[in-house]
């Protein structure tokens, strides 16, 4: 019931998760996964399909035949390498590239040792020059695509985002890629396809939280409330839930191809494209929140205008928490004043004209009166005293 709550507070928009505000965790996740993803890379390596590297392609219907029976059929026709594969009731078997002699022994042992005739079984040939002129045209792609997304961020919202937005998609396809190779599926042209709808995918997600962002954080000035940081944080958490709802309505038609197709129906080269779209959705949605989003607010927040913002709220947080500070000390001193001023006779309180303590007009007079004393300075001039009789009579 916990669990759903929370759940159902997110959905309702009633908990704001402070996103921006942890960087560090966002990229120690990121850094792991990244980690993993290289050394799988590296280690394992990516399963390029024949399309790719070039080779032979035997496919035919041996519905009662196992694994291991259709591995040996073709290896005991001459070749070396064989990469076994079921969809439905079609066997699929790729092997290094042969000759013609090669492809037709191996046919004949196929249908020889299966039980199955030798024009049911269809080949395809690929050599290595069409495989590598894919893997350039791939290459060019991606590259003509990247350009084309940052000019057009660097146009539609500035350079800063433009920045991001590509930090987080080379993040994608990096764990993506990592995936790929530690599962050990195939990349064949599907995983390509693929790969570009993540793409688009992930870059629509962060194109609607900066677009949130811009609109959130255009009316700050040096007189606004809150930091660039905090603005763009709530901005996030405005489209938190529309990210995880696009996401989720996303993966479920993808996660059922992938999990479910794939293990009832064999869905052949269906799973290549579906791994790199299921994987693809979960990671871009992270990464347009948790990784793009931080690295653009740490890139404004060192512009004057943000940087100076920041500095004028703290300088007024640190202002207000003087003010209180001290109307708190004055507070804890007035009753202590009072306190000493009561010496617990009752004489300090009694007029000193015999008037009545409790007459307000009288405390009216006293505080409307100012006493001044006066000091005379200078030498005193007084009239000389005459005799008696000069003093009554003004006479000699």
């Amino acid at each position: 019931m916990g669990f759903r709550g929370s759940v159902a507070r997110i959905y309702r928009g009633e908990v704001s998760a402070n996103i921006v505000g942890k960087p560090k965790l966002w990229y120690t996740i990121s850094g792991l996964l990244l980690l993993l993803s290289i050394t799988g890379l590296l280690v394992q390596g990516l399963n390029f399909g024949v399309e790719f590297k070039g080779g032979s392609v035997f496919t035919f219907k041996a519905p009662t035949s196992s694994i291991e029976q259709v591995r040996g059929a073709v290896t005991g026709g001459g070749a070396h390498q064989a990469i076994v594969q079921k969809a439905g009731e079609d066997w699929r078997v790729t092997t290094e590239s042969l000759d013609s002699a090669q492809v037709t022994k191996v046919k004949d042992n196929v249908a020889k040792d299966l039980s199955v005739q030798p024009d049911k079984v269809s080949t395809q040939v690929v050599g290595a020059s069409w495989g590598g002129e894919i893997q350039k045209k791939a290459w060019q792609a991606l590259a003509v695509f990247m350009i084309l997304i940052i000019a057009y961020l660097s146009v539609a919202f500035e350079w800063r985002m433009a920045l991001a937005a590509v930090v987080a998609l080379v993040h994608d396809l990096v764990i993506t890629a990592g995936i790929y190779a530690w599962s050990g599926f195939e990349v064949t042209p599907a995983t390509l396809l693929g790969f570009l709808t993540i793409l688009g995918y992930s870059l629509y997600d962060a194109v609607v939280v900066f677009d949130m962002i811009k609109e959130v954080t255009k009316p700050l000035g040096p007189t606004s409330k809150v930091t660039y940081s905090q603005a763009a944080n709530e901005a996030i958490n405005n489209t938190l839930v529309r990210s995880l709802n696009t996401s989720l309505v996303a993966i479920l038609p993808v996660a059922a191809i992938l999990f479910i197709g794939t293990s009832l129906f064999g869905a052949g080269t269906l799973k290549d494209l579906s791994l790199a779209l299921f994987v693809g959705m979960i990671v871009g949605t992270y990464s347009s929140i948790c990784v793009a989003t931080p690295l653009l607010v740490q890139l404004k927040e060192r512009e004057p205008k943000y940087r100076q913002l920041r500095e004028n709220i703290a300088r007024r947080e640190q202002s207000a928490k003087r003010k209180a500070k001290t109307a708190r000390a004055a507070g804890a001193a007035e009753p202590a004043d009072q306190a000493d001023g009561d010496d617990g006779d009752g004489d300090d309180d009694a007029p000193d004209d015999g008037a009545s303590g409790d007459d307000p007009s009288a405390d009216d007079v006293r505080a409307s009166v100012t006493v001044r004393k006066v000091v005379q300075q200078g030498p005193r001039h007084q009239p000389r005293r005459g005799s008696r009789q000069q003093r009554r009579g003004g006479g000699k």
